[in-house]
């Protein structure tokens, strides 16, 4: 069988004349016209009668996407299924009902739920001229007509779109449901069309001065709510919002004052063991003597932790203007290199940065456990200072 398959060369395909079918093997044909026209059909029989599919004209479809469509065919034929009734059943498939899939093919790769809900709001509000489409018939105009209108005004946005726009119409082709070029291309197609996007500087997360940081930490913690606990635990371990709302009681050695945050819910997809400094290790002492969840920081909702924005709300009822919560990251980063001698690898490591040197990383097997803990130590000492008194070791 191996011997049939695979027959034709791109030359001959593009060079023969003679009138009827060629075969490729496997039910492959070139089936050229007496006018000269070449069309790929496969044929095979489907309860004992001869049938026969086409896969559209040569000039569109080249050999090897020709040899795809027919091992699809095989495939469907050893499944005891017909190529052509399955054609049929997937004939107008819509856009939209292309996206859903792919949204739900995606979603379990998704640690955050944010990324779900992002997709279906382009894909399902952005895109909605779109959806109802047959998704094989989806042209370059269509895309247009959904881009332009959110190119200039939001720009960010216009360009996700587009990406899930092409990440659709992509599946839909490795599906068999389509078969031109995908219109929602950029390289060499729509940015032949649309105007590049200006490069602009990348935003930071507004932060509070570090020198600012003991006098807010007394009044944060003269506060009662979980919420004010919350938020400074965060600052004391330097945390990510969304590290320290969804942390769990089996997640931490009060013990040994240790808690590791499981890679699933990390950035950097990498388990991150973060040192708990005296004030940090009693806030979590405190909330676990008053435990009424498997979450640290029980939100009002049953079985749900506090939500990002309870801590923004903390900030707002201090008065606290221009410095959001992330923003502590930096303020914690900035006092490192400024008010102590650690190392930027050490800084890091605390902050649970991936390496960007790739040798480096491959080569890096050990966390800096030590020395960050003696980092977050003094950290804790510093945002516990009278008037910013500078806390400063050699490390």
């Amino acid at each position: 069988m191996a011997r049939k398959i695979n027959r034709l060369t791109a030359r001959a395909v593009a060079t023969i004349t003679g009138n009827g079918r060629h075969a490729d093997g496997g039910g492959l044909y070139l089936k050229v016209s007496p006018n000269g026209g070449r069309r790929w059909v496969f044929l095979f029989r489907w309860h004992g009668k001869p049938t026969e599919i086409g896969f559209g004209s040569a000039r569109n479809v080249p050999l090897a996407r020709a040899r795809e469509l027919a091992l699809q065919a095989r495939t469907l034929l050893a499944e005891g299924r017909s190529p052509k009734e399955a054609r049929h059943a997937s004939a107008g498939a819509s856009f939209g009902d292309c996206a859903d899939r792919v949204i739900a093919a995606m979603r379990p790769s998704w640690r955050n739920r944010k990324h779900a809900v992002q997709w279906e709001r382009s894909l399902r509000h952005d895109a909605a001229p779109l959806r109802r489409l047959p998704v094989d018939k989806i042209t370059t105009d269509d895309v247009l007509s959904v881009l332009k209108p959110l190119w200039n005004a939001k720009p960010e946005t216009a360009s996700r779109l587009r990406g899930r726009i092409e990440r659709v119409l992509d599946a839909a082709k490795a599906q068999g449901l389509r078969t031109a070029e995908n219109p929602a291309r950029w390289r060499g197609h729509l940015d032949q069309l649309l105007p590049r996007r200006q490069k602009l500087p990348h935003g930071h997360h507004a932060a509070m001065p570090y020198g600012n940081l003991p006098a807010f930490m007394s009044s944060l913690m003269a506060r009662e709510a979980t919420a004010a606990r919350a938020l400074e635990f965060a600052i004391l371990t330097a945390a990510r919002s969304g590290e320290a709302l969804g942390a769990r009681w089996d997640e931490f050695d009060l013990k040994d004052a240790i808690w590791t945050v499981p890679a699933g819910r990390m950035k950097g997809g990498r388990e991150h063991r973060v040192p708990l400094a005296p004030r940090a290790l009693e806030i979590a002492q405190a909330m676990h003597e008053a435990r009424i969840s498997d979450f640290v920081f029980p939100g009002q909702k049953p079985g749900k932790p506090l939500s990002a924005m309870t801590l923004t709300l903390v900030l707002r009822r201090m008065k606290v203007d221009g410095v959001t919560v992330h923003g502590f990251r930096s303020a914690f980063r900035d006092w490192a290199a400024e008010c102590t001698h650690v190392s930027n690898e050490v800084c890091e490591a605390a902050l649970a940065h991936a390496i960007e040197n790739k040798v480096e990383a491959a080569y890096r097997r050990g966390d800096l456990f030590g020395k960050r803990r003696q980092l977050m130590d003094a950290w804790a000492t510093y945002c516990a200072a009278p008037k910013g008194k500078v806390v400063a070791f050699r490390r």
